[in-house]
């Protein structure tokens, strides 16, 4: 049974760092492409970062590029998101989740739905304020 895990959310002020963790299990990280989400208050869920399939490289959509960096550690089947020179902006739920048919840099930078991404966790809080 596939199953993600978030943490490492909280509190930061504007300017400082967070990085999360996502933890799975249930399936092999070295075949498959992972990717965060997040969702605001009152918004659409939206793509931050994504570590494709196809070639293995990591993409940012233009709002957190230079600013947040995607990893993965298949020692410990965990996938991390740098967080750093934080805004109030990147205010909200963050998730990662993954697709066993398609890169989920499709659903990030692709154009692709972001719902259409076949497991989920169920997200971390991270909210950044003065």
């Amino acid at each position: 049974q596939v199953h993600l895990v978030e943490s490492g959310g909280g509190s930061a002020q504007p300017g400082g760092s967070l990085r999360l963790s996502c933890v799975v299990s249930g399936f092999n990280l070295n075949l498959f492409g992972m990717a965060w989400f997040r969702q605001a208050p009152g918004k659409e869920r939206e793509g931050v970062a994504c570590i494709s399939s196809k070639d293995g490289t990591d993409q940012y959509v233009y709002a957190v590029k230079g600013r947040f960096t995607i990893s993965r550690d298949r020692a410990t089947r965990t996938v991390y998101l740098q967080m750093d020179s934080l805004r109030p902006e990147d205010t909200a739920r963050y998730y990662c989740a993954t697709d066993f048919g398609r890169d989920p840099c499709r659903s990030v930078v692709g154009g692709i739905s972001v719902y259409a991404m076949d497991y989920w966790g169920r997200g971390t809080l991270v909210t950044v304020s003065s």
